[in-house]
This record gives C-alpha cells, structure tokens and sequence, in this order.
C-alpha cells in the first residue's frame, strides 16, 4: 500500500503525456505571382503554399489563413480546398488560385499564414511579397507530337505538372531538357497529360501552360 501512491503519480504522468496536444508547425511560407494560360489567354494569379508539419501527421491540419491585415483581407483555405504537394518527403501545402476581386493586383508587402489543426491549435508565419511589377520572361510554351515535347522557355527552372484523366494534379517532374522524348521523363500510369510550369525563384513568378495530352 506504500507504494500505490508513486504508482498512481506515474500513472498520472503517463496520462498526461499520452494526452499532450502538440501545435502544428510552418517551417517556410511563400507566395509568388502565376502567369496562367487560359484558353490561349494569360491571366496574373497567385500562389501561397506553406511548409506544414504536424506530429500527429499531416491529415491531423485541419485550415490555413492567409492575411494582409494592412489591407484588411482574408483568404481561407480548408482540407477540401488545398493543394497537397510532397517533395523530398515533406509536405507543402496551399492554393495556385489566390485572386482579388475584379482581378485586381495583389497588394505587395508583409503577410500572415495561419495554419490551424483539427485540435484548433496555430502555427503563425509571415511572409514577404514583393515581387516585379512586369514578368522578366516572356511567357513560356509547351508543344507535344508524336511522342516528343518542346519547351520554349527562358525561365530558370521548368517542370511537368501531371494530370490524371478527370483533370486532378498527379506528379510533378522536373527538367533541364527542352525537348525529348515523353517516355523519357517517367511519367505516373494515371498521367493522361501534363502542363509546363516555369518557376523563377529569385522574383517570386512562374508561369503555368495549358496542359497537352500526353498518353
């Protein structure tokens, strides 16, 4: 019986322990300008992706926030609305659709991101936007026939973003070739086509190609 106290205590730290929440982290936050080709046509958007990590894995987040308190707006982005993207074994996550009404520019300056999980816990990060005013490069195109593609693009890096049969993201592969073979580049099974997005990380702009049949 002298003992039932320390056991209790430790029955209590264990308890505890196992009951400890932990808050959800944003190791890195970004935003940049999109150049999207719609229907032959280029249109300004904006991307906002959060490097999100949670201890109780990633399906534990729950919402993300993005503020320009200056300006007093708000984006809100839930489980149903972001884009999942993994690299290297992390996970970033966000929207490529961030957009002012009437397509208005999006004020530059200092941001707020706001990562909430499922236990109503935050993660707060601010991030810088501030980048040209006009694209350094001129938009971008992909061509594919007959087995091959073609880039003609002057932007520092260029990837494949991959699309299933319905229209949903796959894949993303990058390369340094600007033409060759598509079998070459690997692509998923479920890939039925794919679109160029060309990335220049110095200004914080890409650009985004309609996306071409290629399987």
């Amino acid at each position: 019986m002298k003992n039932k106290p320390l056991l209790y205590g430790a029955f209590l730290l264990l308890f505890l322990a196992a009951c400890t929440r932990t808050e959800p982290e944003i190791s890195y936050a970004v935003m940049r300008v999109v150049y999207l080709q719609e229907n032959g046509v280029v249109k300004e958007r904006f991307s906002f992706f959060v490097l999100a990590n949670d201890e109780d894995g990633v399906e534990n987040l729950d919402e993300l926030y993005l503020y320009h308190e200056r300006e007093g707006l708000r984006w809100h982005l839930s489980e149903r609305d972001w884009i999942a993207l993994q690299q290297d074994g992390k996970t970033w996550l966000g929207s490529r659709s961030i957009a002012m009404i009437d397509e208005e520019p999006l004020p530059r300056g200092l941001y707020r991101a706001v990562l909430i999980n499922k236990a109503g816990e935050e993660a707060v990060r601010n991030v810088s936007f501030d980048p040209p005013a006009q694209p350094r490069f001129p938009f971008p195109s992909l061509s594919v026939a007959d087995g091959n593609y073609v880039i003609d693009s002057k932007y520092p890096a260029n990837y494949f973003l991959g699309y299933n049969e319905e229209g949903n993201y796959v894949q993303t592969i990058r390369t340094t070739a600007l033409r060759g073979a598509i079998a070459d580049l690997k692509f998923n099974s479920n890939v039925k086509s794919a679109a160029l997005w060309a990335e220049d990380q110095l200004y914080s702009t890409s650009a985004l190609t309609d996306a071409r049949p290629v399987n």
